[in-house]
């Protein structure tokens, strides 16, 4: 009975870890109270979504239309199968410059082998429980390669914005800057007097009326002033040929072995950048709500969503930082408003499509401006510019990579790094003290940890005492070796407190076995006094036979 009742509590949690949070609201019970609450904030969540997402299309060198698809697709199964009661989805700026570089090497078939590809990585790392790790990638990195990402796409928009005619921008950063160069003879005071009007419009409206959205007034405006003056700048139908007024029929790419080998390291950026900012999303909505979302169902749904999205003629999709928090202020309950801000994207699309075609692309160049200016987080950087130094040097190699390089070696050279400067800091922070002092009575008594009160007296002939302080991992074993070693003389007995050692790796297991031998070798017994539960477990396991005592003063009773 005990093992049967063991064994559905394990299930039911199990259940419970993996439930999206959909199906817990409508078993909470959903009225009409909470359908008006989320149909009013996804409608306007849905009026803030729909010009950004054609913009960061456009900036990843797609057409406008798949940004549509993918804030209708992967924003619709993002809310119905994710953690968070709150999530909204969709094209976010962190893809703009993977999508871009996708596009332009293996063209758009290639994205979609690659973004199918993430999302496979992304649900497994969903089922493995993998969500609370990812969460764990240091600031200083993402802030490197956010700010580095704001760089880069207020770079691709610079053409827009001046009206310049280039028929195929590089994507590098520096190579695209030398052919804004090359091509500024082509410039149009035009472009940039709409890109200018329409920054204006953004921004008059954000502090005038904190409430409406700023976006689509301002992209509306402005396509209704061009088109009625016919000013003569280029727009989403002269440049794409308008938007359709439907969703594609699915369409899946021939696969191959070499290709899906070739796009491996695309496909685990996007998976990777999914994970984390998805995540981020999460716990900026936790946040503003008191509420808590599940990380592991999260990345699940991220995983299924954007598989959903490629094949629909999407691109890569997370959860939207900007757009989420939208949607809490207007007032959203649970995940419906997500679901029905992806309907209200889709019937935009449906009545709006002629209208689209009108939209200027140095209007929406502008667009991007603010969203590459909210995402930089200028004033993070700077105050992680005056803190330690490891974390500078993280923040400044994870942008510099981002800009020069490439966004999936700044990513994998930041996570690495940041490792190594946590377990120098943590090796750090271990140490080994010899020949520990010992109190008089009277001294001792004044001690509140009774474990460590010895009597003063000499230590037995030959007997030497080391005490461990911290993790004995595999950061910490090189100080271990080297002060252990320096020891000097071969003594009789060498006693090692380990009551201050919360953990063992195998590494600090190997050294320890390695330091074993070399004592049997010379006659030194050893005994290890104070070992933790956790440390003994791991000995224990991994075979490592040596006498052991309850406390120093028991093992020092053992030579008296």
């Amino acid at each position: 009975m005990i093992f049967k009742t063991t064994k559905g509590a394990d299930q039911a949690s199990l259940w419970s870890a993996f439930t999206p949070k959909l199906i817990t609201v409508f078993q909470e019970g959903y009225g009409a109270d909470r359908l008006k609450a989320d149909l009013f904030a996804g409608l306007t969540v849905a009026i803030v979504a729909m010009p950004l997402s054609m913009a960061l299309a456009i900036a990843s060198g797609v057409g406008p239309e798949r940004g549509l698809f993918t804030a209708i697709v992967a924003g619709f199964f993002i809310s119905a199968l994710g953690g968070s009661r709150h999530q909204i989805g969709g094209p976010t700026g962190a893809f703009v410059v993977v999508v871009y570089g996708v596009v332009a090497h293996h063209g758009y078939d290639g994205l979609v082998i690659a973004t199918i590809m993430a999302g496979l990585m992304l649900m497994a790392a969903g089922w493995a429980k993998l969500g609370t790790f990812i969460k764990y990638i240091p600031y200083p990195v993402v802030t490197g390669f956010t700010t580095g990402i704001a760089l880069i796409i207020f770079s691709s928009q610079v053409g827009d914005l001046l009206g310049l005619t280039l028929n195929h921008p590089p994507a590098d950063v520096l190579e695209r800057w030398e052919a804004y160069a090359a091509a500024i003879g082509t410039f149009h005071w035009q472009a940039l007097l709409i890109a200018a009007m329409t920054l204006g419009l953004i921004v008059g409206v954000q502090l005038r009326w904190p409430k409406l959205p700023a976006f689509l007034i301002a992209i509306a405006a402005i396509a209704l002033f061009c088109h009625g003056l016919s000013v003569p700048v280029e727009s989403i139908g002269s440049r794409f040929g308008g938007i359709p007024r439907m969703l594609p029929p699915p369409h899946l790419p021939v696969l191959g072995f070499a290709k899906i080998r070739e796009l491996f390291p695309a496909a685990l950026t996007i998976a990777l950048l999914g994970g984390i900012e998805s995540l981020l999303s999460a716990v900026v909505a936790d946040g503003m709500t008191g509420r808590r979302h599940r990380s592991n169902v999260e990345l699940v749904a991220q995983g299924f969503a954007n598989m959903a999205s490629a094949v629909m003629g999407g691109i890569p999709a997370t959860g939207a930082i900007a757009r989420t928090a939208t949607n809490i202020r207007a007032g959203a309950r649970t995940p419906v408003s997500g679901m029905i801000h992806a309907a209200a994207v889709l019937a935009m699309m449906l009545v709006l499509a002629p209208f689209v075609s009108y939209i200027p692309l140095a209007g929406l160049a502008a667009v991007l401006v603010i969203v590459c200016w909210n995402m930089a987080e200028f004033s993070a950087f700077r105050a992680i510019l005056k803190g330690p130094r490891g974390d500078m040097a993280l923040l400044l190699i994870t942008f510099l990579l981002t800009v020069l390089v490439d966004l999936s070696v700044a990513i994998c050279v930041g996570v690495v790094l940041s490792a190594l400067f946590f377990m120098h800091r943590m090796a750090e922070t271990v140490a080994l003290e010899k020949s520990i002092p010992l109190l008089a009575a009277d001294e001792a008594e004044a001690l509140p940890d009774a474990a460590n009160r010895l009597e003063r007296r000499a230590l037995p002939h030959g007997v030497e005492v080391f005490r461990l302080n911290g993790p004995f991992f595999f950061g910490a074993v090189a100080q271990f070796e080297e002060v252990l070693y320096r020891a000097g003389g071969r003594p009789r007995a060498i006693i090692l407190v380990l009551e201050d050692v919360p953990l063992i790796d195998a590494s600090g297991v190997m050294i320890l076995k390695k330091f074993l031998k070399a004592a049997a070798g010379g006659h030194t017994k050893v005994v290890l006094a104070g070992v933790q539960p956790g440390p003994q477990k791991v000995l224990s396991d991994m075979g490592v036979s040596v006498a052991q005592a309850e406390s120093l003063n028991a093992a020092l009773a053992q030579f008296s």
